[in-house]
């Protein structure tokens, strides 16, 4: 549906308009703005009491996760609508009872730089002076040159630390942590939006390599390394564990410190970010059984 679409501001908006013009029940909601003033939307469906919640875009040139998020949810709208059964399974009846929570674009700055390069952003609100394009192509940090995955309160500083030892010391295209954990509008509009609702589980999309991450520290839950295995059989991933400068500061490893239930971060596809276009319907074929499994276990 979405595959062959650049998921800029406006395209994005596109896409939320078609899904909510196409299923009148669906909830949409804006839970905060980025550094420039883009909203940061999600999408929802189903029983909002005892929910999932699914983020894309953690980083610029991840911009094939909003599209596989867009994807997936225009499907599950579609099963509920038509009533289908997905593998022997009731899709509507399940959504009824754990609904689905979809925040397909966390940095809106970050991929606007990503797809149409640094003429997208204001001259003033970019840390980094003296830039020229070829910086875009390999943008992953918010318009605030911070790494939003390195920006939550989970170990923040000995990640912090290990990145003054990588000489990685001040706003940049990507691995800069920030001042401050949550300092940043996207992580603390995210960190809020999940301190006031009761989420069952977080999966936060990023590419590339084909891999599902799910401990961090001493709360991870005891059923998470099954969860992980079980998603990696059905979509041909394997099971890693983050090392060095992927340790810590990260959604995932918040979520799991912050409320002891499970969380994971799934990175889609193979190659060198950007993924091309072209590779989008071959990596949701790839993984949608296992999305499937994700949203209806």
């Amino acid at each position: 549906m979405f595959e062959n679409l650049l998921p800029t501001e406006e395209i994005r908006q596109k896409i939320i308009n078609k899904i909510t013009d196409e299923f009148d029940f669906i909830k949409t909601e804006k839970i905060g703005e980025s550094v420039c003033g883009r909203n940061i939307d999600l999408i929802s469906i189903g029983n909002s009491e005892n929910a999932a919640i699914w983020v894309g875009a953690h980083h610029g040139l991840e911009w094939i996760t909003t599209l596989l998020l867009f994807e997936f949810f225009y499907d599950i709208c579609k099963n509920v609508k038509f009533n289908e059964n997905i593998h022997g399974i009731d899709v509507k009846s399940k959504i009824e009872k754990r609904g689905l929570v979809i925040l397909p674009c966390l940095n809106p700055d970050g991929v606007e730089i990503a797809i149409n390069g640094f003429k997208s952003v204001p001259k003033d609100e970019l840390p980094i002076k003296n830039i020229d394009d070829e910086l875009s192509k390999k943008w992953q940090s918010n318009a605030n040159g911070v790494d939003l995955n390195h920006n939550y309160n989970a170990g923040w500083e000995a990640l912090h630390k290990l990145e003054r030892q990588n000489k990685i010391l001040s706003p940049r295209h990507t691995r800069y942590g920030g001042n401050a954990p949550e300092s940043e509008p996207e992580t603390k509009a995210l960190t809020d939006f999940c301190r006031k609702n009761n989420f069952e589980y977080a999966l936060a999309f990023h590419s590339q390599g084909e891999e599902i991450y799910w401990n961090y520290g001493e709360r991870t839950p005891e059923n998470s390394e099954k969860f992980a295995e079980i998603f990696a059989l059905m979509g041909g991933y394997k099971v890693s564990k983050p090392e060095g400068l992927a340790v810590g500061g990260g959604f995932k490893d918040w979520f799991i410190e912050e409320f002891g239930k499970p969380a994971f971060t799934i990175e889609v596809g193979l190659g060198e970010n950007p993924l091309p276009i072209e590779e989008f319907p071959k990596i949701y074929n790839k993984i949608k059984t296992a999305l499937y499994f994700c949203a209806l276990v």
